[in-house]
């Protein structure tokens, strides 16, 4: 599984990151964390506002930072 990071490296992108970094430790999966900062590859995955993140290239979420709960809940619902 692989869970993409949708922004241009702002604050809040690197919140999110972390969030899903957490979500995927307390689950206890192999996943990697993919950082996007291209906004034409962004904009191709129908992202509008960052940051958001997608799982194995599905968009999740954007316009603002889940937390490590909804990811979690994301992951779980991707399975």
């Amino acid at each position: 599984m692989t869970i993409q990071i949708l922004g241009p490296g702002c604050p809040n992108c690197r919140n999110l990151e972390k969030n899903a970094r957490e979500a995927v430790a307390r689950l206890g999966i192999d996943a990697g964390i993919e950082k996007v900062t291209d906004m034409d590859r962004i904009v191709e995955m129908g992202v509008m506002r960052t940051p958001g993140y997608a799982i194995d290239g599905t968009v999740q979420n954007s316009g603002r930072v889940s937390t490590a709960d909804e990811i979690e809940a994301s992951i779980k619902a991707h399975s």
